[in-house]
């Protein structure tokens, strides 16, 4: 325990501070439980926009292997060489319970369609565009899926990091408060009844002295 003086100032300061301790601690409760909420409903989501992942990277790849096994796998080679798409994305944010979490948005493209991928269509079979339409839908689960991973994962963390403080005022600052109180309390009652024992003494001698005068 560290060095208390006993004095009624230091009991009354640090009964102040086990007050304000203990409305921290409630605070971060609170925050606690807010980020738990949130992070549980991210839960469902996250495993939702992985299963579409999953399915949709199935999809995609089934399509491709179709794709090579008629077309060949060079000219699925060749056709991927000459697609000129990219994919962009907007990254903003917002914050919950004080978390700056992402928000993933990809920013609409034109490239959609056999026309606009950067190939002649004519010249290809309608399963290569089935290939390339499944990886363009498997980009857009991937940045649901990403969106929603990151968010849980800083949610995941600001919820340790504030358990670890909630922890630490209810298991180590406010016991080692109350502590000190207690310590200044008997300290302050014991000198207030050596004070009382010598005011009692002084009576008595006072009392002894008179009756001697007398």
């Amino acid at each position: 325990m560290e060095e208390v003086r006993p004095t009624r100032s230091e009991l009354l300061a640090r009964r102040e501070q086990i007050s304000v301790a203990q409305q921290g601690m409630e605070l971060l409760k609170s925050k606690r439980d807010a980020l738990l909420a949130e992070f549980m409903s991210l839960v469902d989501q996250t495993v939702q926009h992985s299963n579409e992942l999953a399915d949709a990277l199935k999809k995609a790849q089934y399509s491709l292997e179709v794709a090579q096994a008629i077309g060949g796998e060079a000219t699925v080679h060749s056709v991927a060489l000459a697609s000129t798409r990219e994919t962009l994305v907007d990254i903003e944010g917002h914050t919950v319970m004080g978390v700056m979490v992402p928000d993933i948005r990809q920013v609409p493209s034109a490239r959609k369609n056999a026309f606009t991928r950067g190939y002649s269509p004519t010249g290809v079979s309608l399963r290569i565009d089935d290939a390339a339409q499944g990886f363009e839908e498997t980009i857009d689960a991937i940045l649901s899926y990403a969106e929603t991973e990151i968010r849980l994962r800083r949610l995941g963390e600001e919820i340790s990091k504030t358990n670890r403080r909630v922890n630490a005022l209810e298991q180590i600052r406010i016991p080692e408060l109350q502590e000190q109180v207690a310590y200044i309390g008997q300290t302050l009652d014991e000198r207030s009844r050596e004070e009382l024992f010598r005011l009692k003494k002084v009576k008595k001698n006072i009392e002894r002295r008179k009756a001697v005068a007398k």
